[in-house]
């Protein structure tokens, strides 16, 4: 469950914060902006003197960064493409066929194809439709809609 911060009584409205939000270190924000817009996340707010954005799409939240000094939360070890390398970021779509097209007519390289896929689970298995892409530096990205359960085999 998110967290949440707002005043308390019964006539307080309630903010959900989401708990794990990546914040991504871009080499140029203008082309990874791009990129994730194509994908449906739009701006929350930005700081442009920081060249920082905060986007959002239907409850996932993602942070882009492209930092002018090497200080602060700045990796210790130089980048190199591709960057989050061991990390694969799952957005949970309801349109993924959409956002799959959208990706293609764009001319990005798919890092999978569009494909439907059953995981097992404790109790049961999960499908979802889901393909991969990389960002413009590579960060990766499972795009999923999750298309139901069934009984384990």
């Amino acid at each position: 469950m998110a967290g949440s911060c707002g005043a308390g009584g019964p006539a307080a409205s309630v903010v959900l914060v989401p708990r794990l939000i990546p914040e991504l270190i871009c080499s140029d924000l203008g082309s990874s902006l791009a990129f994730y817009r194509l994908l449906g996340f739009t701006i929350n707010y930005s700081r442009r003197q920081e060249r920082f954005v905060y986007l959002t799409r239907d409850g996932a939240d993602l942070m882009l960064e492209q930092p002018h000094t090497h200080d602060r939360l700045y990796p210790r070890a130089e980048l190199a493409r591709p960057y989050g390398r061991g990390i694969n970021l799952s957005i949970d779509v309801d349109d993924v066929e959409k956002v799959h097209a959208a990706v293609v007519q764009a001319r990005h390289e798919l890092f999978l194809p569009l494909e439907e896929r059953w995981y097992d689970r404790t109790d049961d298995v999960v499908g979802v439709r889901q393909f991969a892409v990389q960002d413009p530096d590579g960060y990766l990205l499972r795009l999923t809609q999750g298309i139901g359960t069934r009984p384990l085999p």
